[in-house]
């Protein structure tokens, strides 16, 4: 079995499709669904069942897909240990950060490693935590900006931040006085989430499943200037950590802390559990670990 027909398999599955897959291996779609049908033919069973324009994996290219992800990742490790043992002069670190919280909390730490590290390149990706598990699971990414609890057992991680949720409220909400809250006391206020993918949209919805209410989501967005606008003009309430909450205090909105158990925001830099850290990643690590040091 050939890592590079593997490789075609894994990214078709992964991207959503063959032409979506040929962008992210820089081959063209013949070339991509050739390499799918030589491992196909190689494993002697269809991995991919056609249904009209639409690709669904088999029984066999489901078991394919899950081994495919770890060996390739283990493969870029054994990659990456051997040109250090050759003497790699410059490193490359990829990390993965959210876009909620990571000015305050990553910008001059990112700062510090370029003026430490100028050999080394940083590939930098951002989306929400969940979406920066799933690539840190497949290898893509070294670390993982992610919230707790994450949605692996197959981590390891370091502590950056813990800070309670805060609800915001337009400046006219009747529980906009209050010092503290409960989630069940907003049952009746409508709901602005961040997006699926974002761990901030799981964590306030499991915390009013667990005080027995599904909430009315009036609005989903990635955007926490827009959700802000949003709640200052009296759409809605919307959740965000007590330290990004107080750099947007505006007086068309109020800032009430969420008193509920497991709604608190702690922040961890993940990696995977067992896998190689090259110097770049160790570096980083190193530099989180001296900040958090000194506090």
């Amino acid at each position: 079995m050939e890592f590079r027909t593997l490789r075609a398999f894994v990214e078709v599955v992964r991207q959503g499709g063959f032409s979506q897959a040929a962008k992210t291996v820089f081959a063209t779609q013949s070339t991509v669904s050739k390499a799918v049908k030589q491992l196909e033919e190689e494993i002697g069973t269809p991995l991919l069942s056609r249904i009209g324009h639409r690709s669904v994996l088999t029984a066999a290219g489901e078991v394919v897909y899950r081994r495919g992800v770890s060996l390739l990742a283990d493969r870029d490790d054994l990659l990456i240990e051997l040109d250090e043992i050759r003497g790699l002069k410059r490193g490359v670190l990829r990390l993965g950060l959210p876009p909620v919280g990571s000015s305050v909390l990553f910008a001059s730490l990112f700062a510090l490693y370029r003026k430490r590290y100028p050999g080394i390149e940083v590939r930098l990706v951002e989306h929400g935590s969940d979406e920066l598990e799933a690539r840190l699971t497949a290898g893509e990414i070294d670390f993982a900006g992610a919230l707790l609890p994450t949605a692996s057992q197959h981590f390891e991680w370091e502590p950056v931040r813990r800070e309670p949720l805060v609800a915001l409220l337009p400046a006219d909400h009747p529980l906009g006085g209050r010092r503290s809250l409960s989630l069940k006391d907003l049952k009746d206020t409508p709901f602005i989430l961040f997006d699926i993918g974002f761990a901030l949209h799981r964590i306030v919805l499991d915390a009013t499943r667990r005080a027995g209410f599904e909430p009315n989501v009036v609005a989903y967005s990635s955007q926490v200037d827009f959700m802000i606008e949003l709640v200052g003009a009296g759409l809605g309430v919307a959740f965000l950590p007590r330290m990004m909450a107080a750099q947007r205090r505006k007086s068309t909105l109020r800032q009430v802390v969420v008193k509920d158990p497991d709604t608190e925001w702690v922040l961890v830099m993940a990696w995977r559990r067992g896998a190689y850290l090259s110097d770049a990643a160790t570096a980083w690590l190193e530099l989180l670990r001296e900040m958090r040091g000194k506090g």
